[in-house]
């Protein structure tokens, strides 16, 4: 329970997934590599790796990784001292960056299933009360199960569109 409390306060649980994420990435490939940051090659791998995680973990459409061009040039933005690599501070700075839009697009679907869903069912229930057949089932629930039956469809539709694509 404690899990899906943390996953609807949004953008601070997504930052918090994000941070270890990348956190566990940029430890793996250092203790891989042998060296204390990263190159150019080993921060694309890790970008790679990265958006690998962020597409398993979070919820949402698949992120595609930025192109090496992209990469480049946000890493010359962060690499502070300018030695042509990335240690841990400027690593965290890099990523941070990189998947702020990931957060926005989270986020939205997030707003969209939590709070939309259910206020479109609660403004529909009365019209579907009147569908024969139907409409004596719908009077007798109450309207939370109505509201969380609705969001479930909406959540699974939302899914099913996403694999589709």
């Amino acid at each position: 329970m404690g899990q899906l409390l943390d996953k609807l306060q949004g953008k601070e649980w997504k930052r918090r997934e994000i941070k270890k994420i990348t956190d566990r990435t940029f430890d793996n490939l250092i203790n891989e590599t042998g060296k204390a940051n990263l190159s150019f090659e080993d921060l694309y791998i890790a970008v790679l790796l990265v958006y690998n995680e962020i597409n398993k973990c979070l919820p949402g459409p698949h992120f595609n990784p930025p192109s090496k061009l992209e990469v480049k040039t946000l890493m010359n933005e962060c690499d502070i001292n300018l030695d042509g690599e990335i240690d841990r501070e400027e690593f965290g700075t890099f990523m941070k960056r990189l998947t702020s839009s990931t957060i926005i697009v989270v986020s939205q679907k997030l707003i969209i299933t939590l709070a939309v869903a259910p206020t479109v069912a609660m403004l529909t229930k009365r019209a579907t009360e009147r569908v024969p057949g139907v409409g004596k089932v719908v009077k007798r629930l109450p309207n939370s199960v109505y509201a969380s039956l609705v969001t479930l469809a909406i959540v699974v539709f939302q899914n099913a569109r996403q694999i589709d694509r």
